[in-house]
């Protein structure tokens, strides 16, 4: 599956209060999931294994590195758990950086939300506009993630540019 999405990343502060707007903003709350996020050194963009209670998948992307909505394509494919895809994709490939974190999930339409936990990171939100079907438009995506960073009063300074892959391996 290959989707559009334009997405940022943020520190948060309060937690807290991002789990109570969007539950103000009627969102679908999908449940918590403890993630664990295998990241794979390629060529061309970024490969990882998402294994979850809730989510599963391969998912290759590609994403410039900068703070603020930004663009991402996305190739995905649904897993059922990937104990042995890993198994295969560590013989082939050298591990770039592995990311645990705990991470509530929420929808509004099209648009996804992360509340993440991120072992020896701290606490983030995500917000991803997505575009499944080509029907939507970069423009609009970028509309609707400005209308979340606005409510949820995100503040420039706490945009991440970068992904937890890469702050992970800023750490070592």
């Amino acid at each position: 599956m290959q989707r559009i999405n334009v997405e940022i990343k943020a520190r948060s502060q309060n937690p807290a209060e991002i789990h109570a707007l969007l539950a103000a903003q009627q969102a679908e709350f999908l449940g918590t999931d403890k993630q664990k996020d295998t990241y794979f050194k390629v060529d061309k963009g970024r490969l990882k294994l998402r294994q979850g209670n809730i989510e599963n998948a391969l998912i290759h992307y590609f994403r410039d590195n900068q703070a603020g909505p930004k663009r991402s394509d996305i190739s995905m494919y649904k897993t059922e758990g990937g104990v042995e895809l890993k198994e295969v994709l560590q013989n082939a490939l050298p591990i770039l950086a592995v990311v645990t974190k705990r991470r509530s999930i929420y929808f509004i339409e099209n648009v996804k939300f992360h509340v993440d936990e991120v072992e020896n990171l701290g606490s983030f939100v995500e917000i991803e506009a997505i575009d499944r079907d080509g029907d939507i438009g970069e423009e609009k995506l970028r509309e609707q993630c400005q209308y979340y960073l606005d409510l949820f009063k995100i503040k420039s300074e706490d945009l991440i540019e970068v992904s937890y892959s890469d702050m992970m391996i800023a750490q070592q």
